[in-house]
Formats: structure tokens, C-alpha cells, sequence
């Protein structure tokens, strides 16, 4: 790996040079918005996983639970701001790896000059200013934050740094998820934790969306500037081969749907209505990574994708109601029964 220097200056004998790499020499300083740009707000999007944790714990725990709407904000205001956290640090220091991406070499930390100072001062004020909201909601969710803000470090900070492994940066990066839902968990009920069951759905949900991203990334970035690039951007590509993703993908997909099913069968069996809709959001997303330059490559702008939405928006709908409304009939489901082999 090159450094910062040798951007500066050239290598000689290293016919590696990215085009879409700005030399340090002819970068400009970087302006307040381009600090701000780092710390990607723009990915709130990705705390909707949040909503589910709330909800269902409002759902299974309710009776037990007094809900305060500025604990939830307070909350979702320390997920932002953790998140963003991360994202600095990431942004940071993949900045010699992203000048090899077709689409992430225009982020500022590639090009423009960044002062290392306030980048970590940045960093520190987001990490602790999250941690500080975060101990103003109640114990539990303070201990999950701080689990958020390590997994930023495991990923991206040597001599962890799981992104760069294949298979462990997926699993490692989609930890988040059950992260996000055992937030939103915890803002209502800091007594108990999600199922086990439904933690591991959400981890394994959260793989197969992972491993679609680094699937479309593969079909798409490999095509369009060779493989040797797009592991000069991501070392765990390394290890991949477009049906090596393709299967991991299925697997993370029938280890969320084993686990899910048990939940949904333990918890609440009006769940088992939206199952065919979970099943169709899988396929869709399946789908969208498969496209040429697919949205599935930029999550927080998945909502461009009008089937994708659509289909959100109709499993959000069907589980919301599936919350509220008891279907007793549904309990024949989970008690053991045979088919007679001929009438009698």
C-alpha cells in the first residue's frame, strides 16, 4: 500500500497510478462542509432498522414497559451521532483505498487535504457526544452504544481491521444491524434484551445485505476497471469470486429465515402472515444487486428503487397490523398434526 508521499510524488516503476486519485500536492484544503460531509448524515437512513427493535418491544414487553417519547429521541440523536463517528474514522482511513473506486475516490478525504487533527478531534466530539446522550436514556442502551462505537473500531482500525478479510468484513460489518435493533430495544425496555432468535435473524438479514452490496460491487466494479482495482480498493475482494458472493448470499439468507421462522413461531405466530412478504423483500433485494450499477452499492440511496420501496412498505404494513391484531386460528400452526394416508 502506497502512502500519502508517494500519491504525492509517484513510485517509480508503479504503473498503478489511480486516474480518479487527486495527488496531495493538488489537493485543496478542506472546507467545514467537507468535514461534515465525512461524518455522512446523509446514511441516517440506515437507523430505520432501529424502528423494528422499538415496536417489537413495545409489542412483546408492553405491558410491562412505560414509553417516553424523549428517551426515543434522545436515543435515535445517539445512534446518529455514533454512526456518524464511525463513518469519520472509516472515511478516513480508507482514504488510500477509495482513490481506487470508481464512485468513492470523489469523497472528500480523497480529495481534499484533511487535517488528521480534526478528523479525530471530529471523531472523539461525535463518539463521546453519541455515548453522552446515550447515558442520559438508561444503562442498557449505553452499553449498546458503546458496542456500536467499538464495532466502528474492530472494522476499520488496525490491527483488527476485519473489513479486509473475506466473509469476516460482511459478518463483522453487519453486526450493526442487530446493534440497531437492540438500540431501539433497549430505549423502551433497558430490563430485557431482543430474543436470541430474532438477534441472529437480524444479524444473518443484515450479512445477505452486506454480501449483496460486495455481490453488485464485484459484477459491476470488476467489470468496468479489472479485479486487480477492485482489490487495490478492498482487500477481502481478494477472496471472493462472483458465485462464492452468490452462494454466501443464499446461506446468509436461509440462516436468517431458520432463525426468523423460530421467532415468529415462539413470539408471536401472527408474524408467520408476513413471512411471504420477508421473503419477497429478500428476492427484491437479491434482484436490485444484480443490476448494472445498482443502488444496492449505495444503501442510503436504496430509496430510489420504487420496487424496493414498494415492497418495504407493504412487509411494514402487513407486520404492523400482524402486531395488533390477534388471529387465534393461527395457533393450530404450531401444534403437531397429521394428514390421514386414507379415509377410514
Amino acid at each position: 500500500m502506497r502512502t500519502d508521499a508517494q500519491f504525492s510524488t509517484g513510485t517509480a516503476g508503479a504503473p498503478d497510478y489511480p486516474a480518479m486519485a487527486v495527488p496531495v500536492g493538488e489537493r485543496s484544503s478542506a472546507s467545514f462542509r467537507d468535514y461534515l460531509a465525512i461524518a455522512r448524515l446523509d446514511h441516517m437512513t440506515k437507523h430505520v432498522f432501529i424502528v423494528p427493535g422499538i415496536i417489537l418491544a413495545s409489542v412483546l414487553r408492553g405491558s410491562y414497559l412505560e414509553i417516553e417519547p424523549l428517551l426515543i429521541l434522545l436515543g435515535l440523536a445517539s445512534a446518529v451521532a455514533i454512526a456518524g463517528g464511525n463513518y469519520v474514522i472509516n472515511e478516513w482511513l480508507d482514504r488510500e483505498f477509495d482513490a481506487f473506486h470508481p464512485e468513492k475516490s470523489k469523497r472528500s478525504a480523497v480529495q481534499r487535504q484533511l487535517s488528521p487533527a480534526l478528523i479525530y478531534l471530529e471523531y472523539a466530539v461525535l463518539i463521546g457526544g453519541g455515548l453522552l446522550l446515550a447515558s442520559l436514556v438508561n444503562t442498557a442502551f449505553l452499553l449498546t452504544a458503546a458496542t456500536f462505537a467499538l464495532s466502528g473500531v474492530f472494522y476499520n482500525v488496525r490491527p483488527f481491521r476485519t473489513k479486509d478479510r473475506a466473509y469476516v468484513d460482511v459478518i463483522s460489518e453487519s453486526i450493526n444491524n442487530p446493534i440497531r435493533l437492540t438500540l431501539g430495544w433497549t430505549m423502551v425496555d433497558p430490563t430485557t434484551l431482543p430474543p436470541a432468535s430474532l438477534f441472529l435473524a437480524y444479524w444473518a438479514a443484515g450479512a445477505f445485505l452486506m454480501g449483496a452490496k460486495r455481490l453488485s460491487e464485484y459484477r459491476d466494479i470488476a467489470s468496468r476497471v479489472g479485479i486487480d482495482m477492485l482489490c487495490r480498493y478492498r482487500r477481502s475482494f481478494a477472496g471472493y469470486t462472483a458465485e462464492s458472493l452468490t452462494v454466501s448470499c443464499f446461506l446468509y439468507a436461509m440462516v436468517s429465515a431458520f432463525f426468523l421462522a423460530v421467532f415468529l413461531i415462539r413470539y408471536r405466530l401472527e408474524y408467520l402472515l408476513a413471512f411471504p412478504f420477508i421473503a419477497g423483500l429478500f428476492a427484491s433485494y437479491l434482484w436490485l444487486s444484480l443490476l448494472s450499477n445498482s443502488v444496492a452499492q449505495r444503501p442510503e440511496r436504496l430509496f430510489r428503487s420504487k420496487r424496493l420501496m414498494l415492497a418495504s412498505g407493504v412487509t411494514a404494513a402487513v407486520l404492523l397490523v400482524t402486531s395488533f391484531v390477534n388471529i387465534p386460528v393461527l395457533g393450530t400452526l404450531s401444534a403437531p398434526s397429521f394428514m390421514p394416508a386414507s379415509p377410514r
